[in-house]
C-alpha cells in the first residue's frame, strides 16, 4: 500500500511539474488582457482587439492546465500511451458534461482520479500477452481507445452522477440560507469556494450568486468576488513571510500567481494545493471564512462576474471589499507558514 502511494505521489508531482509553466504563462497573459478591461454585465471584456487576442491566448494556457495535469499523471505511471486518455479525459473533466439535467465540471480533482485511473488501467493494459499482429496497434488503437471509452463511462456513471446531485443539493441549500441565515452562508461560501478552485463546488458557489445577480441580490457575489482572490495571493504572501518553507521554485512561481490572484484568477493556487494539500486546504478555507465575514458585515456587493482588486470601481464597499482580500489573504498566509514544515521536506505530497 506504501507503494501505491509513493507511485501516486510521485505520478502527482510529475503532473504538477509540466502544469505549472502553463498556469503561469497562460494566467500572466489572461491578467495582461485585463488591465483597462471594461466592466460589463457579462463580466470584463478586454479594451481592444491586442488585449482580445491576449485574453483569448490566456484562456487557452489557462484551458490545456488540466489536460496536461491529468496526461502527465497518467504518462508518469504508464509511459507513453498514457498520454492520450489522460489528455482526452482531463479535456472532459474541464468541461461541462450535461448529466441528469445538470451541468457537471469536476475540474481538476476530476483530472486527477482519471490521470491515475488512466495510468493504472494503461499500465495493465501494456502487460496482456498478445499476438505479433495485436502488438503494433496496441498503442495506437486498441489501449488509448479502450481506456478512454471505458474511463469515459465510468466518469459519466460513477463519478459525474453522484457531483451532479451534489450540485443541485448544494444550490437548494445556499439559496435556503441566503433568506434566512447570512452569516451561516458566508461562512458556507468561505468554506467551500476554497476545496477546488474552479471545480465543482466552486462552480456551484458562482451559479449560485449569478443567479441571485439576475434578482438584483449583489452581496452574495461580494463575498464570492473577495474568495477567488484569497487563495493565490495568501499563498504569495505565504513565501514572503516563510522563505524558509518554499523552495525557490516555489517562490518564483508565486509572484505570477499573487498577481493572478490580484485580478481574480483563483487556479494558480492548485499546484500548491496538490504538492501540499494538509497544508494549503486548511489554510485557504480558514482565509476564505475570514474574508467572506468581512465583506459580509462589510456590506460588500459586486454587480459583475469577476473578481480581485480590477473589479473595484463597480464594487460597493470598496474599503471594506479590499480589507476583505488583504485579511484572508494575510490570514491564509499565517496558518499555511505554522502548518508547512521546512522547504526540504516539502518536495513530495504529504
Amino acid at each position: 500500500m506504501k507503494q501505491v502511494l509513493k507511485d501516486i505521489q510521485k505520478a502527482l508531482l510529475s503532473g504538477v511539474s509540466f502544469m505549472m509553466p502553463i498556469v503561469v504563462a497562460g494566467g500572466v497573459i489572461l491578467a495582461v488582457s485585463l488591465l483597462g478591461a471594461e466592466q460589463t454585465a457579462k463580466g470584463l471584456v478586454p479594451a481592444n482587439d491586442i488585449l482580445k487576442f491576449l485574453n483569448t491566448l490566456g484562456k487557452a494556457g489557462m484551458a490545456m492546465m488540466i489536460p496536461v495535469f491529468s496526461a502527465y499523471i497518467a504518462y508518469s505511471m504508464a509511459g507513453k500511451p498514457g498520454l492520450t486518455p489522460g489528455f482526452i479525459l482531463g479535456f472532459m473533466a474541464n468541461n461541462a458534461v450535461s448529466i441528469n439535467g445538470t451541468d457537471v465540471k469536476t475540474g481538476f480533482l476530476g483530472a486527477m482520479i482519471l490521470g491515475i485511473l488512466s495510468g493504472y488501467v494503461v499500465k495493465w493494459m501494456k502487460s496482456w500477452n498478445v499476438g505479433k499482429s495485436l502488438r503494433s496497434v496496441m498503442p495506437i488503437i486498441i489501449i488509448p481507445v479502450l481506456t478512454v471509452l471505458g474511463l469515459g463511462l465510468i466518469y459519466y456513471f460513477v463519478i459525474g452522477y453522484p457531483i451532479a446531485i451534489m450540485v443541485n443539493g448544494l444550490l437548494k441549500f445556499m439559496t435556503g440560507l441566503s433568506t434566512t441565515n447570512a452569516i451561516g452562508l458566508a461562512i458556507l461560501m468561505g468554506a467551500v469556494a476554497e476545496i477546488d478552485f474552479g471545480g465543482p463546488v466552486t462552480k456551484t458557489v458562482s451559479m449560485f450568486t449569478l443567479a441571485l445577480i439576475n434578482e438584483g441580490v449583489f452581496w452574495p457575489n461580494g463575498i464570492f468576488r473577495v474568495l477567488v482572490a484569497v487563495p493565490p495571493i495568501g499563498i504569495f504572501l505565504a513565501t514572503l513571510l516563510f522563505k524558509k518553507k518554499f523552495n525557490e521554485e516555489d517562490r518564483d512561481n508565486a509572484k505570477a500567481v499573487g498577481i493572478m490572484g490580484c485580478l481574480g484568477i483563483t487556479e494558480g493556487a492548485i499546484p500548491y494545493a496538490l504538492k501540499d494539500p494538509k497544508s494549503v486546504y486548511p489554510a485557504t478555507i480558514i482565509g476564505g471564512i475570514v474574508g467572506a465575514i468581512i465583506a459580509l458585515f462589510g456590506k460588500v456587493e459586486c454587480p459583475v462576474p469577476h473578481g480581485g482588486f480590477i473589479v473595484l470601481p463597480v464594487v460597493s464597499g470598496r474599503i471594506l471589499f479590499i480589507v476583505a482580500i488583504l485579511v484572508g489573504s494575510l490570514a491564509t498566509a499565517v496558518v499555511l507558514g505554522l502548518l508547512r514544515k521546512d522547504a526540504t521536506d516539502n518536495s513530495e505530497i504529504k
